[in-house]
């Protein structure tokens, strides 16, 4: 046995030959079987292609769940086996996005398919990324759309976006990564960002102090629509030539700071008829601000008192203002997913639209319900008349002192004065007060409106004053429930002529706020104790 090299004999005897090429490359012609040197010079130097198409016979690909056997001949890392399709056996392949020699040791490598892209046009159509920004990624690539355009590169191409939670979120938080100022971080601004993506929320604009001073004609005195306890309101234009309101607090503390990113998102997903709707907020400023949505027709408190024109209100538009605010409170107290305060509710946070609907506006006071001396001195300073008399004590908020201020804005209602009011000899009184007291002695019709006042209106008006006295209950464990006081309003609007014991079923709730036949058993009025809260030094110092 012995071998011989014959390679070179090709080149000048090539009168015969063999080879194994794949199926099809040769098609027979009769001059290539005299020795027809075209042939070799046309096709066999160039090589024949051919596949070879083999398997591992002596084993299967393994089951899963069972013990891969030590002669596996798949070894490399991203790779998986297949049946052969020849006989028996398995072949191994590199998977999707690798090739090299599944047979050795890491012989899949990836394939770096935006590499591939750069160096011949023909992988751009094999690997397409339209208008995006290629990312090699083991296995794969991604193609990402550049800020501000959407949907996926490597199919339909990158277009202008339209507004999504997370696109929201990504074009506003770019805004800000440049600057990412000290009174952002403090005031949660990231965890904001954070959470309005993990919850898919798209309903809150966090707007850049420059916006808000462009907005506000660098906070014009023009521009002021109020003075709260809680702070300014303006009135603002955004960019886009939205009406808005914009809440400028004076008091934040540590604590309000922890619970702010929360209230936000809680207050953004306020949906209801009689509450004005958050917009924004402001967080590159020390105190945040808040953006909500404007009403154009003016205040409850500018509607009853307003010198200019001041014409008949009918009882029904009052009645209604009295329940579509009720019903606001009760949503705010009893149908979100926590309990949220008003805290400053009062007739100028009362908006009314062209047809004396109620918008309730400036809520949200989780933050308020607990504050040091110096800051409850500021806020009462905006909220005089309306105060919670326990507040005075505790200086701190609850449900209930919604619900006293509740009782106020009803007896505005009813008498048409302000909650604090000049007498007949010009001296300031609480009209509260001056209302407990002639509840108690049984002469508080001498207060109520003379304009709403006849034969078939006083069945209502005892009734509203039965449930006012109840909501001004000097101790908040002794008012009703905002829900309580929404159903009793709803009661009287629809059957206003008839007493509340005169409905049947379960009225134990609605007979102690508003079906009493006398007002001395409806409430009983501790002047000594109210009188000792209301007239303390600090209201004195506040009203004088």
């Amino acid at each position: 046995m012995f071998e011989m090299n014959q390679s070179k004999v090709w080149s000048f005897n090539p009168c015969f030959y063999a080879m194994v090429s794949e199926v099809g490359w040769y098609s027979f012609q009769q001059k290539d079987l005299v020795g027809h040197l075209g042939f070799i010079d046309d096709k066999a130097q160039r090589g024949a292609p051919v596949v070879a198409d083999w398997a591992i016979r002596n084993g299967s690909c393994p089951e899963e769940g069972k013990d891969i056997p030590g002669d596996y001949a798949c070894i490399s890392a991203n790779s998986y086996c297949m049946d052969a399709n020849n006989g028996p056996g398995y072949l191994c392949q590199c998977s999707k996005g690798y090739e090299g020699n599944p047979y050795l040791l890491n012989g899949c490598q990836d394939v770096d398919e935006c590499a591939l892209r750069k160096q011949d046009p023909k992988y751009e159509d094999m690997y397409p990324c339209r208008k995006g920004i290629c990312h090699n990624t083991p296995g794969g690539y991604l193609c990402k759309c550049k800020l501000g355009k959407r949907s996926d590169g490597t199919n339909y191409g990158c277009r202008p976006l339209h507004t999504t939670a997370e696109q929201v979120v990504i074009v506003q938080r770019k805004r800000h990564k440049k600057d990412k100022d000290e009174y952002f971080k403090q005031n949660g601004g990231l965890k904001l960002y954070d959470e309005m993506r993990s919850r898919k929320v798209d309903t809150i604009r966090i707007l850049p102090e420059k916006d808000i001073k462009n907005a506000t004609d660098n906070y014009s005195e023009d521009r002021v629509l109020g003075i709260g306890g809680h702070g300014m309101v303006y009135r603002g234009t955004l960019d886009d030539n939205k009406e808005v309101a914009i809440k400028k607090s004076k008091v934040i503390n540590d604590e309000w700071r922890e619970e702010f990113v929360n209230e936000i998102i809680i207050l953004s997903q306020i949906n209801h008829r009689n509450i004005v709707r958050l917009i924004g907020c402001c967080l590159d400023v020390h105190v945040p601000m808040l953006v909500y949505e404007f009403v154009s027709n003016g205040t409850l408190s500018e509607f009853l008192h307003g010198t200019d024109h001041r014409s008949p209100i009918p009882l029904d538009i009052r009645l209604k203002i009295a329940t579509q605010s009720a019903e606001a409170l009760a949503y705010l107290h009893s149908s979100t997913s926590r309990t949220i305060l008003h805290g400053d509710f009062k007739s100028a946070n009362i908006l009314l639209d062209g047809q004396h609907n109620a918008k309730v506006a400036d809520f949200g006071a989780s933050a308020l319900k607990s504050m040091n001396e110096s800051e409850f001195i500021m806020f009462v300073q905006g909220t005089l008349g309306y105060l919670d008399p326990e507040s005075f004590i505790s200086h701190c908020l609850t449900d209930k002192s919604d619900v006293y201020s509740f009782g106020v804005v009803l007896l505005e209602l009813m008498t048409r004065k302000r909650a604090i009011y000049a007498n007949s000899i010009n001296e300031k009184e609480s009209l509260s007060y001056s209302f407990l007291l002639m509840f108690d002695q049984n002469i508080h019709r001498n207060m109520l409106d003379r304009e709403i006042m006849d034969k078939e209106t006083m069945v209502v008006l005892e009734k509203l004053s039965i449930l006012a006295a109840n909501c001004l209950r000097p101790r908040g464990d002794d008012r009703p429930t905002m829900k309580e006081v929404s159903e009793c309003l709803q009661m009287i609007r629809r059957h206003p002529m008839h007493a509340a014991s005169d409905h049947k079923g379960d009225s134990s709730a609605h007979h102690n706020y508003e079906g009493s036949p006398s007002p001395s058993t409806a409430v009983h009025f501790d002047e000594t104790i109210y009188k000792s809260i209301e007239t303390s030094r600090l209201v004195q110092d506040l009203v004088r």
